[in-house]
């Protein structure tokens, strides 16, 4: 499928028609006109062009209501599909998804370093090229390419400015990849794309307004407001892991001291406990001891509990979500970080309100920042306005 394809949805009518079918499908055309306030001619004419075009099928599953059994409407999720694409700093992964994020196709490529532009480029390419040529699809049904990409993001331009972890800048990522394939490619912050797959596929139920924090190697957030990422006015929102912690911490690698990121990252982590038991650790090995009874590390993980909570007060009392979505590899010590966080938060937060607000790990894990990338597409598919 070529760039441009969906140009013929881009309405408010097809945009609102089609989300409504997505999100509380199989639903009749009278139920999508009462709950729309369109009116009845509008959405048959608009359902009418969706069904040829193939993205919507009926189903007679609808039940009587004392007339004519009422024809539903689904979307059909073989219709077309995406590739989603994680961008990390050893390892690029890749997926094929149908309209409804079922995986249909993996692959991987490692990140050859030291890295350039160049190299990173090639390995994208080489890997698309692969899960296309692999593709049990016809390869027109492939509509788009979205990319989860670390580090500071121009949405608009689909370029990776800065990518810290592999020190590279002003990677040209969408017109590349939209140069070698045809198709339409979006580029996100890994953490947002992340925040926006949970909204979509998390079942979170309707939460006007979520935030996503991925903590792992670094710290980065996703804000939800209305079903919509916030991007902030330069592509900066999200930043959480800068936010600063102790003005007379350790070093960041942004220049400042103290971020929140040398706290509570798997390095930090790693590093703090082997200060305490002399010896090399990894984030894991550090969590294995401390789940098999090493109070010190225990106590570790307690500290780093409270910093993650510190940190979503601030950001509670910025932002005040209705909820927290904690995900990223150092959340999967939640037995020892999740009581804590809460503690924390229910401690300092201002009001009554605040202090109870949801906080919940991730529901599609690792793979959530994947999905969250070709989430990318569908957004432009069922909600390009």
């Amino acid at each position: 499928m070529r760039q441009g394809t969906f140009q013929w949805m881009k309405s408010v009518n097809k945009s609102t028609i089609l989300n409504k079918i997505r999100t509380e499908g199989p639903i009749s055309r009278a139920q999508i006109a009462k709950d729309t306030k369109l009116t009845p001619p509008t959405v048959s004419s608009n359902v009418r062009e969706l069904i040829e075009q193939g993205i919507v099928k009926e189903s007679n599953l609808g039940e009587s209501q004392g007339g004519r059994k009422p024809t539903m409407l689904l979307i059909n999720n073989q219709a077309f599909y995406v590739i989603g694409i994680d961008a990390g700093s050893e390892r690029i992964d890749f997926m094929l998804a149908d309209l409804g994020g079922k995986v249909v196709n993996q692959t991987s490529r490692k990140v050859a370093l030291p890295a350039s532009n160049e190299g990173f480029l090639k390995t994208l390419k080489d890997g698309v090229s692969a899960i296309i040529d692999e593709a049990p699809i016809e390869q027109k049904k492939i509509v788009g390419i979205g990319i989860a990409m670390h580090g500071v993001v121009d949405v608009d331009s689909g370029t990776s400015q800065f990518a810290p972890n592999i020190a590279l800048t002003n990677i040209p990522i969408k017109e590349e990849l939209e140069k070698a394939f045809a198709l339409e490619v979006k580029v996100e912050n890994d953490a947002r794309a992340m925040a926006l797959g949970e909204a979509w596929f998390g079942n979170h139920g309707d939460v006007g307004s979520m935030l996503v924090v991925n903590i792992g190697r670094g710290v980065g957030a996703g804000v939800i407001i209305e079903g919509r990422l916030y991007h902030g006015a330069q592509d900066l929102a999200g930043e959480v892991g800068h936010m600063t912690i102790d003005i007379n911490g350790q070093m960041c690698t942004c220049g400042n001291k103290g971020c929140l990121q040398t706290f509570i990252t798997g390095p930090a982590i790693a590093k703090r406990a082997e200060q305490i038991v002399d010896q090399s650790m990894t984030g894991e090995a550090v969590f294995e001891q401390a789940r098999s009874g090493n109070k010190q590390l225990v106590h570790l993980f307690e500290e780093v509990g409270e910093m993650i909570g510190i940190g979503l007060t601030n950001l509670i009392h910025v932002i005040n979500p209705e909820k927290v979505v904690l995900g990223g590899g150092v959340m999967k010590a939640e037995s020892l970080l999740l009581s804590k966080i809460c503690q924390t938060i229910k401690k300092r937060a201002l009001t009554p309100q605040a202090k109870q607000t949801d906080v919940v790990i991730g529901d599609l894990g690792d793979a959530s920042t994947i999905i969250g990338a070709a989430t990318l597409i569908l957004e432009d598919i069922f909600d390009p306005i």
